[in-house]
């Protein structure tokens, strides 16, 4: 079956929209699975043994795959009651907006134990 050019939702652009939305969210894992990785363990998780402290911050990594499904029924329920392309980009903005916001915590010496349980939330 041939899409029509002209259709408004053709099946090009839906594997298009995909494609970005899916990099996005990888690229999005990717840099948090690195910093969980490489950071956050000295920032947030300092008391612990190194070991312990990549452990804890995995932990947290792992909350974000948990998630997911939960995420996806939202902004699919959404997506079919208000559209495709609004909800892809409130999903796409507010993982842009909690990576960012990641960037901002501070860290264990700041705060204490608010700190890892920021970052989890």
């Amino acid at each position: 079956m041939k899409n029509n050019p002209n259709q408004k939702n053709s099946l090009r652009h839906v594997l298009f929209g995909s494609l970005i939305g899916t990099t996005i969210e990888f690229f999005d894992f990717y840099i948090y699975a690195n910093a969980a990785v490489l950071v956050f363990p000295q920032l947030f998780f300092p008391g612990s043994d190194k070991t312990m402290a990549t452990l804890e911050s995995l932990a947290t990594f792992s909350i974000a795959f948990l998630s997911r499904p939960l995420g996806s029924a939202f902004f699919g329920h959404y997506g079919d009651k208000i559209g495709r392309k609004f909800t892809l980009v409130a999903a796409l903005l507010t993982m842009g907006i909690s990576t960012v916001t990641i960037g901002f915590l501070p860290g264990y010496a700041s705060i204490g134990v608010a700190a890892p349980l920021l970052l989890m939330l």
